[in-house]
């Protein structure tokens, strides 16, 4: 397995277990003569940086540290405008890989380096994400664990043998994974689907009890998310504000079955507090402003957009091309929306918008007529014709079966 000469291999490095490990494993079994670590900052908690900064000095390994946070917003904003959501949850890793991806690949043309290499095993998704960027360049791209078929068991005797620095606890118990828009918790017991989570693996959340209910005031313009109770603000700043505000109601929980891309089903646990109100504000909007039509058509769009960020595919041409229309309607896509955030639900309660494809005095009981000159009498030829091809092919099928009898 071993490479000719000195050659530079990037690692993307997290501290944890698996990318500590691949350190060795690249230098002894692969030949690399230099390990270069990045980590990628897209919202993990701070003590993350420093185990990653401490595991980097105690291996001796070239760390560098990006900080991709505005960039990851913003694709998780445009996220809001394709309603994003992969078998009922809203996506975050899978958002957060490529932009991950891009940052490494960065590091790693600017330091000379020939390969690159990430600690994904073989049966997940992220190897995927992480290649798809990554094999668009002339660089070699190596997976230790999958290439080696590596074992938790194993990684963790082989850490022991060799005195790595490797964390234990909690963090070693489950493979969490945490960025702005999510938190993932997976692995350990909660592999069983008849297993019940201890409260412990929730950070973000707090259990729904008899806190008192909370009103959230979000602007849109064109789509995207500017404002929170009157107050402009950005992205980044937006979504750790709204974490810990409906966090603290319980909001965006999802303890699910999901299906991967290799097609293994696999029990995940999230967290999303600000990603479910983002969603939920959104698509409250949209359907003040939006027509029926296209409403029913973007419903269509925002799987197809959903699916291809799932497989960490956002910059495929078929996405540019659903954001085509995503962008055309979000152009009147601009109001606010205020939500209530109570005993883990987050709910539309009001929207307003200037484009709204609503006339109240046409809906109201209490008006005599519609509008331009419809009146409710005009609704009884709508109602003869309404299901009448239906009752004709009922008939037709009653007399056959008479016919036959």
């Amino acid at each position: 397995m071993s490479n000719q000469g000195t050659e530079r291999v990037a690692l993307a490095f997290s501290g944890g277990l698996d990318t500590t490990v691949c350190v060795p494993l690249l230098e002894e079994e692969y030949g690399y003569d230099e390990v270069v670590g990045v980590t990628v900052d897209v919202g993990q908690p701070q003590k993350e940086f420093e185990e990653a900064e401490e595991t980097a000095e105690a291996l001796n390994l070239e760390h560098y540290v990006v900080d991709a946070k505005e960039e990851f917003a913003d694709l998780c904003m445009r996220s809001v405008k394709a309603n994003a959501t992969y078998q009922g949850y809203p996506l975050g890793t899978a958002l957060a890989r490529p932009v991950i991806a891009e940052a490494i690949l960065e590091v790693a043309l600017e330091n000379d380096c020939t390969a690159l290499a990430h600690g994904c095993t073989g049966k997940g998704n992220d190897q995927l994400r992480f290649e798809a960027v990554w094999r668009d360049s002339d660089l070699d791209v190596i997976a230790p664990v999958r290439e080696l078929g590596l074992t938790r068991e194993w990684e963790n005797e082989y850490a022991e043998e060799r005195g790595l620095p490797v964390e234990g606890g909690s963090e070693g118990r489950y493979s969490i994974d945490t960025n702005l828009w999510s938190r993932s918790v997976e692995g350990s017991e909660l592999e069983d689907p008849a297993t019940i989570p201890d409260d412990d693996i929730y950070d973000w959340t707090q259990n729904p009890s008899g806190k008192d209910a909370e009103l959230v005031e979000l602007e849109f313009e064109d789509g995207k998310p500017v404002a929170l109770d009157g107050e402009a603000v950005e992205p980044v700043e937006l979504i750790e504000t709204l974490n810990e505000q409906a966090g603290a109601h319980g909001v965006g929980r999802t303890d699910m079955m999901e299906d991967r891309m290799l097609g293994l089903k696999v029990r995940e646990n999230y967290e999303h507090p600000a990603a479910t109100v983002l969603l939920t504000a959104h698509e409250a909007l949209e359907q003040l402003v939006l027509t029926q039509e296209e409403r029913q058509f973007k419903q269509q769009i925002d799987q197809q957009w959903s699916q291809k960020g799932y497989q960490g595919l956002v910059d495929a041409p078929l996405v540019g091309a659903l954001e085509g229309f995503i962008d055309t309607t979000q152009e009147r896509v601009t109001g606010t929306v205020t939500v209530k955030l109570e005993g883990g639900h987050c709910r539309p309660v009001a929207r307003e918008s200037e484009y709204a494809v609503y006339s109240e005095s046409a809906a109201s009981f209490n008006e005599e007529d519609v509008t331009g000159g419809i009146t409710q009498e005009d609704a009884t030829g709508v109602a003869k014709y309404h299901g009448f091809q239906s009752r004709l092919a009922n008939r037709a099928m009653e007399r056959a079966r008479q016919n036959d009898n």
